[in-house]
């Protein structure tokens, strides 16, 4: 588990979302500091997925602030194109569907955002890629299609596609769902050593026991609200609410 820095790398304040009638996210503040992983677990519809997706602005907060790294933004502002840029640099995102380019090889699909985001040429982007798919175990796979690569496979090349911008926040939205679970080991186990690396990591999950062994952190969230928070000791053990319990009873022995 990473040592946890004091200086923080995502505040949210008072983070509110809702679609039409429907309240997804509820006034929600968190700090995760440098260094931190902070799992966000609870039942399907709580929330979660939202407010991660809020970090980078993927969805607009209607109320709220949002700092990333030092940048803040109020989301229900208007954002210019050029900090919102800055912004989504600072913040890499690995989500349930793995989202590669299906005509491009696993080395492309790696290299090719470094030159559209960062300028590099070329050569310097395939460096780097092959540095990131040798640290996720793919340094085989370069030359290979994503159809070629099984979903365990597909998902580790998603992250090192994110790394590659590299980025001091990296967040994941439950990112071994759609696999099974020999597969979603692999993917387990690259994020075990990022969080071991020192990465700043957000992580919507379903895996109680990676909680348990690698977050820092846990937060609880239920109808939109954070319900509880703590270390994974405080929560996952002795979870202070009623609807906690409920769901930690449903999902932990699982």
């Amino acid at each position: 588990m990473s040592a946890v820095a004091q200086e923080p790398a995502v505040v949210l304040d008072r983070i509110h979302k809702q679609f039409g009638d429907l309240v997804v996210v509820r006034d929600v503040s968190l700090t995760v500091a440098r260094g931190e992983v902070v799992a966000i677990i609870g039942p399907s519809g709580s929330g979660k997925s939202t407010l991660l997706r809020c970090i980078n602005l993927l969805e607009r907060a209607d109320s709220g602030r949002v700092e990333v790294v030092g940048r803040a933004v109020e989301p229900g502002a208007g954002v210019a194109g050029r900090d919102l840029a800055a912004l989504r640099r600072s913040v890499g995102m690995v989500f349930q569907s793995f989202n590669l380019f299906p005509h491009m090889t696993v080395l492309r699909n790696v290299s090719l955002p470094q030159e559209r985001v960062l300028g590099r040429s070329r050569a310097e982007a395939d460096a780097r890629s092959r540095q990131l798919l040798e640290r996720v175990g793919l340094a085989a796979k370069a030359d290979t299609y994503p159809s070629r690569c099984s979903g365990g496979q597909q998902q580790r090349v998603a992250i090192a596609r994110a790394l590659a911008l590299d980025p001091e926040v990296m967040l994941f939205d439950e990112p071994t769902s759609a696999l099974d679970p020999e597969l979603g080991l692999e993917v387990l186990a690259v994020m075990r050593e990022l969080a071991a690396d020192g990465m700043t990591m957000v992580v919507v999950t379903h895996e109680i026991h990676f909680a348990a062994d690698v977050a820092d952190r846990v937060v609880v969230m239920a109808d939109g609200a954070v319900l509880e928070e703590g270390t994974p000791e405080q929560v996952l053990r002795s979870p202070s609410t009623e609807r906690a319990r409920r769901f930690l009873s449903a999902v932990v022995d699982r």
